[in-house]
């Protein structure tokens, strides 16, 4: 039997993936569904190929967007056997976030879609296409243990892994099961308790395709939530100096249509972060990078307009959990008359007062002295150093914050 490598390799924007319809045209399974494929080196003349080098060259042949894809993971190759082909096909799984949809396909496309993921099992597709799926999907470990992305990218994250399980299971209950991990995978998130706990509680007749679809809709408002946040705060930081820290979804969205005329930003450890969001602002921005400990400093001889955080919670007080060090940032502002502008969205409102902050993963002493070590991933930011929380509700009073929490604490009692 005939032996090849290929990669099948999903793109992945807002919570779906592109399908393509393949062409009659194509030498293997035309017209059934699969995502962007190709064979390894042996088949195409380049000895020194692998996966992810056949991956990118695949997206460029047939979409066009190389430019907007960043490689999530690999899973593990598994073998199928075609025996009508007399082919074995080792398939290598890949994911990849996509930051566009303007799919520019070749000739051996028929058709394309961005779909949810959990179409694939009601489709005909090429041979075990949900088994590459399954094997780069999110999981509750991935997101328990993400310390790359913010909390909005993380609950969308634990929102695609309550519809794929949804999916996949036969009864309610252990879909339920699911549900609490993912509440309890990321403590000092709100943001994904409140999304899971709003797709829990908005199903009625407790079956398992009620969780997948309520979920899939919960995705798509959490996308428009995410990005009317963050018109919110680009329409009062438009065209200023603007001073950020750690990394935030959100609050990148907003730099890009505030369109500042600077931006300074922290390096923000443990992750540093922050360099990848300087990187990721520097092709069309003035960008200066700093370290945590400068950048208190540097607010008033860099001359800040203001300071723009996201938030990992809002507590019904009005105080603000995000990365450890932002506190610190927003008392040098305060000092500075520098105003604090808070970006998220209203799901990041807590129904309870109390804070479970998260350790660092990373070890700040391994000596052996008798000392205690304190290490957190978080800290608060009392409300009284926040000018303004910009959220898809507008800028939150005091008695907005304390409507959402209650709303939010009654989803909790499914």
């Amino acid at each position: 039997m005939d032996e090849r490598g290929v990669v099948t390799c999903f793109l992945r924007n807002d919570g779906q993936v592109l399908l393509f319809r393949r062409s009659d045209d194509v030498g293997s399974y035309p017209g059934r569904w699969g995502t962007v494929s190709g064979h390894l080196a042996p088949e195409r003349d380049a000895p020194d190929d692998d996966p992810e080098t056949a991956a990118k060259r695949e997206v460029r042949e047939e979409t066009g967007l190389e430019d907007a894809v960043t490689l999530v993971r690999s899973g593990d190759p598994f073998v199928v056997e075609d025996e009508d082909r007399g082919t074995r096909w080792r398939v290598h799984p890949l994911l990849f976030d996509c930051a566009r949809r303007d799919v520019d396909p070749n000739w051996e496309t028929a058709a394309f879609e961005w779909v949810h993921p959990t179409e694939i099992r009601r489709r005909e597709t090429v041979p075990d296409l949900w088994t590459s799926y399954d094997r780069v999907r999110p999981t509750v470990e991935t997101v328990a243990t993400d310390r790359e992305h913010g909390s909005a990218w993380l609950s969308i994250r634990a929102l695609e892994v309550l519809r794929d399980e949804a999916a996949l299971a036969s009864e309610y209950e252990g879909v339920a099961a699911i549900a609490r991990e993912l509440r309890s995978a990321r403590p000092s998130m709100t943001v994904v308790k409140n999304r899971v706990n709003r797709v829990m509680a908005s199903v009625d007749d407790r079956s398992t395709a009620a969780v997948e679809f309520t979920a899939r809709a919960v995705i798509e408002s959490a996308v428009r939530t995410d990005r009317e946040a963050a018109s919110v705060a680009a329409e009062r930081l438009e065209g200023q100096r603007i001073c950020t820290f750690s990394r935030s979804g959100t609050a990148l969205d907003a730099l890009d249509r505030a369109d500042p005329e600077a931006v300074l930003v922290g390096e923000s450890h443990p992750g540093d972060e922050g360099v990848a969001v300087a990187e990721t602002l520097a092709d069309d921005h003035d960008v200066t990078l700093t370290s945590d400990a400068a950048l208190s400093s540097l607010l008033d001889e860099w001359d800040a307009d203001a300071v723009l955080v996201g938030a990992d919670t809002i507590l019904p007080n009005g105080s603000v959990v995000n990365k450890i060090g932002t506190r610190g940032l927003a008392l040098a502002a305060d000092r500075e008359s520098v105003p604090l502008c808070v970006v998220a969205a209203a799901d990041k409102v807590s129904p309870d007062s109390d804070v479970d902050i998260e350790p660092s993963p990373e070890t700040l002493y391994d000596g052996t002295a008798s000392l205690t070590v304190e290490n957190p991933l978080f800290d608060v930011t009392p409300a009284d150093l926040i000018d303004k929380i910009c959220t898809d509700e507008g800028v939150l009073d005091s008695e907005a914050v304390t409507a959402i929490a209650e709303r939010h604490r009654s989803n909790r009692e499914w």
